[in-house]
This record gives C-alpha cells, structure tokens and sequence, in this order.
C-alpha cells in the first residue's frame, strides 16, 4: 500500500560486524540495549579476509561467555559484495601500496564501501522487521574516509527512509571517541574478559597478519589500522 510505513521491532538491531575491533565492541553495546540483535558481514575481497574467519570466534565467545548477551544474540547474516572490487583497484582489495592517493585520501579508502553497506544492512532489516541498524564508524580516529562523517550517516538515514518508506534509526557508537575510548568502552560493557576477547578474537591489520599476537591482538603491527589500534590499547592502559 502506498504511504503504508513498513512496522519494525522497536527492541531489536542488526549490526554491522566485521570482525574488527570496533564492530566487535558495537555488537557488545547493541547486546545491552537490545532483546535481538543480528550480525550482518560483507566480503568484499578485502585483503585482510581473514576477520571473516575469526569473527566466528568471536561470536563463538560471546554465546559460551556471555549468557545474557548470547539469549539475544539471533541470526548471522553475509552478503558477497565482492562488485566493490572490481570497481577499482584500492590498497584494502588489492596489492596496493598503503599511503596518501593524490586525491587526499589515502588508498585504504574503498569508494562507496559504508554506503552501499548500510543500503544492503538496511534491506535486510527490512525483511527481518529490524528497527536499529548499528555501524562502528567514527570521525574521531578515522582515515579521512568521507563515508565515515556523521553528515554523511544522517543524510543516509533520511535517503534510507525515504526509499524504503520506513523508520530506521543508523547508530554509530564510536562516532565521536578515540580508540583509547573504544577500548574502555568494551571493558564498560562486558568487562575484562570482553576486553580480552576483542584482543585475541577480532582482527583489524590491513595486511590480514596474525602472524604475531601483540598485547593488543595480531597484527602485522605496521599498517594505519595496527598503529591505530595499539596506540589506542596503550593510551588506555596508561589511564586505566
């Protein structure tokens, strides 16, 4: 019916979980203000795949861990976006060197990757009857990425909810906080053991790494992502 608002579970969420650091630590933040929560992953080629891999382990984790978290976690979902790749090449899908592009923004940053990522996430909340869809960018430690801006997260909102004549609401938890903040966030959330489990459970080096396990978590301990996270691991650490 025309005009007729799609009706979506106010109580539930779907989050973007990558495997990372920080999409891990926004499932945790999602499993303690909602009753379902559901996981949506995306291959894309990315070098680093491998998280695709761990972040079963990490989810693993929370159902023999955290039981009141694991009553609430529902259904995994993934979805092949492997068309970004063969758009062009980028430094995150291909052996490209990392560094500053001539355009301003470093060659890590895959274009349109976060917004045909929600668009997808925001379908599929659609059909699950999912009112909260949660993303783990942020503007605070981030590359550059314009599709990581607040600006550019709230005008999706509006486009999603135009176009699919419903009420999402996109959070992004980490939008305004350092990764020293994030780590404290997720010892907030579920404590040390939380914390531990991000560290030997999620990936974020570029290069896919795991070769070596840092206090931080594996990495090859080089890349923008591994700089970002230890420093923040050590920022932390100091303040705790």
């Amino acid at each position: 019916m025309v005009g007729c608002t799609m009706t979506l579970d106010p109580s539930s969420a779907l989050v973007l979980f990558s495997g990372g650091q920080d999409s891990a630590t926004c499932l945790a933040w999602a499993l303690d203000r909602f009753t379902r929560v559901e996981t949506l992953a995306f291959d894309y080629n990315q070098r680093h795949r491998i998280e695709l891999e761990v972040r079963q382990d990490f989810l693993a984790a929370l159902r023999a861990d955290f039981i009141p978290w694991a009553e609430r976690l529902g259904q995994d979902h993934f979805i092949d976006a492997t068309g970004l790749s063969a758009i062009g090449a980028t430094a995150m899908t291909e052996n490209v060197a990392i560094e500053m592009g001539s355009n301003g923004l470093p060659t890590t940053f895959v274009p349109g990757r976060n917004l045909l990522f929600l668009t997808y996430a925001a379908a599929l909340a659609y059909r699950r009857g999912i009112k909260h869809i949660i993303t783990g960018v942020c503007e605070t430690d981030f590359s550059g990425y314009p599709d990581c801006r607040d600006d550019t997260i709230k005008a999706l909102q509006v486009a999603l909810n135009l176009g699919m004549e419903s009420r999402f609401v996109l959070h992004t938890p980490l939008m305004w906080i350092d990764k020293a903040q994030t780590w404290a966030l997720a010892e907030t959330l579920g404590g040390r053991a939380l914390v531990d489990a991000i560290v030997d459970k999620t990936h974020t080096c570029y290069l896919g790494d795991r070769s070596t396990r840092h206090p931080w978590g594996h990495g090859c301990g080089q890349c923008p992502a591994c700089t970002l996270r230890a420093n923040g691991w050590w920022q932390w650490e100091q303040g705790a």
